[in-house]
C-alpha cells in the first residue's frame, strides 16, 4: 500500500522592508525547501508602532508550503528578518487542487 501523502497545503504571509530583503528571505526559505514558491508583491503599509501610525513601502511575500512546515518556515524568516517584530503569519489553505497540492509536497522537505 502506498504511503499517504500529506496534501495539507499552507500559506505564509510575510512583509519585508524592501525587494532585496524579500528576495534574500525567499531564497533562504526556498533553499531549505520549506516552501515550494514565494510571490513578491509591492505594498503600502499603515500600522501602529510605538504609539504612532506609521507608513512604509514594503514587499509582501506569499509562500506556498505544507501546513506541517509552517512553524519551521516562520522560524527561518525570523532568523534573518531585519525588523524587531517581523510580520510572519501562517495559515492553512481551505482547499487546493490535488495536482497543486502534490507539487507543493514534492517541492518541499519531508523532514518536518
Amino acid at each position: 500500500m502506498a504511503a499517504k501523502r500529506d496534501r495539507g497545503v499552507g500559506m505564509a504571509y510575510v512583509t519585508a522592508p524592501d525587494r532585496e530583503t524579500a528576495r534574500r528571505i525567499a531564497r533562504s526559505v526556498l533553499e531549505r525547501k520549506l516552501a515550494a514558491c514565494a510571490n513578491l508583491l509591492p505594498a503600502e503599509s499603515l500600522y501602529w508602532w510605538k504609539g504612532s501610525i506609521e507608513r512604509a513601502d514594503e514587499v509582501v511575500l506569499v509562500f506556498k508550503t505544507r501546513r506541517s512546515l509552517l512553524k519551521r518556515l516562520i522560524a527561518a524568516v525570523r532568523e534573518i528578518h531585519p525588523h524587531e517584530v517581523p510580520c510572519a503569519v501562517g495559515y492553512a489553505a481551505a482547499s487546493a487542487s490535488p495536482a497543486y497540492a502534490s507539487w507543493i509536497e514534492d517541492s518541499t522537505t519531508h523532514h518536518a
